[in-house]
């Protein structure tokens, strides 16, 4: 069942702004953590990855933060799973201003020139977006802005996912 979904959402990627879709193999980076720690998503082989595209300045992002805290971080931390929001072009002290401002405590991470959000879609689509990538390195799942029940779809995937 599950599978029918990741292929009717990989239709309309492109028209969300991705130059990624379902089904292909992540692309690589390193990210940079605020509290100075260098992450590379290959490194994470092995473990469920959330990427979670947003910034300061966009409401929409600041909606779904604290349903991504609450019902898939909290739930899912302590198990193979690694969240991260990745800060689109802005400096530390808007990030850290975004997270007093939501309540996150997932880390996050700063993309300095939007270089790692090219690498998955438009520079001008705009955030916020999610990015599942599964433990073998390959896109299961992507959103674009939130909605509830496309959210809903992403939480079932991610715990079908973890559940394998």
């Amino acid at each position: 069942m599950i599978g029918l979904t990741f292929s009717g959402m990989a239709q309309d990627d492109e028209a969300k702004g991705y130059i990624v879709k379902v089904g292909d193999i992540a692309p690589d980076f390193e990210m940079n953590l605020l509290n100075g720690q260098k992450v590379k998503l290959s490194e994470l082989k092995g473990k469920l990855v959330m990427l979670q595209f947003t910034a300061s300045w966009c409401g929409v992002c600041r909606k779904e933060m604290p349903f991504i805290e609450n019902e898939i971080w909290q739930e899912h931390k302590d198990k193979d799973f690694a969240l991260f929001a990745l800060d689109l072009d802005e400096p530390k002290e808007k990030a850290e201003a975004l997270i007093a401002a939501t309540g996150i405590t997932y880390p996050i991470a700063l993309d300095a020139e939007g270089k790692i959000f090219t690498k998955y879609a438009l520079k001008e689509s705009g955030v916020t977006r999610n990015v599942i990538v599964n433990k073998e390195g390959e896109i299961i799942f992507l959103t674009r802005l939130f909605n509830r029940e496309e959210f809903n779809e992403m939480k079932k995937v991610i715990e079908a996912e973890l559940n394998k």
